[in-house]
């Protein structure tokens, strides 16, 4: 029969406090989070069947988040990258295993350091993107550019850009359409309106976008006949887009703004800078009025806010998905149809909480060592007591 010393067991218990404490930490507190997300349903009333007489079910199901911001070779310590970019991967892998989205959005600043990074930390930053954000072929990765991955525009030059969009084999503004959705890709860092070369570049490519996009409603409006001045133009769903970008449209500040991701009550009232913190008021209704979009999500200024623009507009803004920003970061669950769309948020766990069953496990662990003592300088002392006794006799 097997025996055990108080040692071995008090062993056993630190180890397996130790490695429980680890194992729930970095892998297991994932599941129960966002397995308490799910993915919004369409009511008819919110249009949940599309001009084109789709079910709800045929919905799109879109998850969008927001700067990733993985730490470069210049500003990036080790372990804060080893940290933070741990829990994205944990977080994104878990959650595409849960919910299986049909295409996943990331709205800008993907790279913290994309802006000045050499090609040798860039290729090293875009090997880690890759690792961390792998997915299956089912589900379809669409990134946005963002300032930090090219610059602000008085550092955006075409060779960032360039690079950027080969990585991601895309161009910066487009349109990608999914199940008759239109989701509108905006460059959002080159809209300053100065008549810079990647500017006008940009604006041109909207132009157009938007009347692709116009003769295309027209086009359905006049039973299918090619209309005036539509000619040659590319054919899209006749259905107003959903348009995403990094740089949220103009607002004043984050006032109006509340809900447990919203900026901390003493940053809210901070007013934005235009062409920094938001995009200019002329860019912002300039986007509006080419394209009409029926939701704008937008990211950026790393925390939550709903805002709704000429009261038609409505816009989200979605919040950083990394510990490095905030405590409780979240992604959107959207799911869109032609003629409708019902967003959820889903909320990761918070670091604080980590911490806290960290400290928790470490203080158990100390308890435990202490009774262990304790208990051994008990038995130490007995052991003199006898010994003591067995010479006086």
């Amino acid at each position: 029969m097997l025996k055990f010393s108080g040692s071995s067991v008090v062993a056993a218990l630190l180890i397996a406090v130790v490695f429980g404490a680890f194992f729930f930490c970095e892998y297991l507190i994932y599941f129960p989070t966002i397995l308490k997300c799910a993915w919004p349903k369409l009511s008819r009333a919110r249009g949940g069947e599309g001009t084109d007489g789709r079910p709800a079910d045929a919905a799109v199901r879109a998850m969008v988040l927001s700067d990733t911001h993985l730490l470069g070779a210049v500003g990036g310590h080790w372990f804060d990258k080893l940290r933070r970019e741990w829990q994205m991967e944990r977080a994104f892998q878990t959650a595409l295993w849960l919910l299986k989205p049909e295409i996943v959005f990331i709205l800008g600043d993907i790279f913290d350091e994309g802006k000045w990074s050499s090609q040798k930390h860039w290729e090293d930053d875009v090997r880690r993107f890759h690792r961390m954000f792998r997915h299956s072929s089912d589900t379809e990765l669409v990134v946005l550019v963002g300032n930090h991955d090219i610059g602000f525009h008085y550092e955006m030059d075409w060779f960032k850009l360039q690079r950027f969009e080969k990585v991601f084999n895309a161009s910066s503004t487009r349109i990608v359409t999914k199940k008759g959705v239109n989701f509108l890709l905006v460059n959002s860092v080159a809209l300053h309106g100065d008549g810079c070369p990647i500017c006008q570049s940009v604006e041109k490519d909207l132009i157009k976008l938007s009347r692709d996009l116009n003769c295309s409603l027209q086009k359905s409006q006049s039973d299918g006949e090619e209309t005036e001045n539509c000619e040659g133009s590319q054919s899209y769903p006749p259905t107003a887009p959903i348009m995403l970008q990094h740089y949220p449209l103009y607002r004043v500040s984050d006032a109006s703004c509340t809900g447990q991701d919203a900026a901390p009550p003493e940053e809210r009232h901070l007013l934005f800078r235009e062409k920094y913190d938001v995009l200019s008021k002329e860019a912002s209704q300039r986007l509006l009025q080419w394209f009409k979009p029926r939701l704008i999500l937008s990211g950026h200024t790393h925390s939550g806010c709903e805002v709704l623009h000429d009261n038609k507009y409505p816009e989200i803004s979605v919040p950083s998905f990394s510990w490095r920003n905030r405590n409780n970061p979240s992604f959107i669950l959207a799911s869109v149809s032609p003629g409708g769309h019902s967003l959820s948020k889903c909320f990761l766990p918070e670091e604080s909480t980590v911490i806290g069953v960290y400290c928790s496990a470490g203080a158990g662990l100390l308890l435990l060592l202490l009774a262990h003592c304790l208990w051994m300088k008990g038995l130490l002392q007995l052991s003199l007591c006898l010994l003591g006794k067995h010479k006086s006799l």
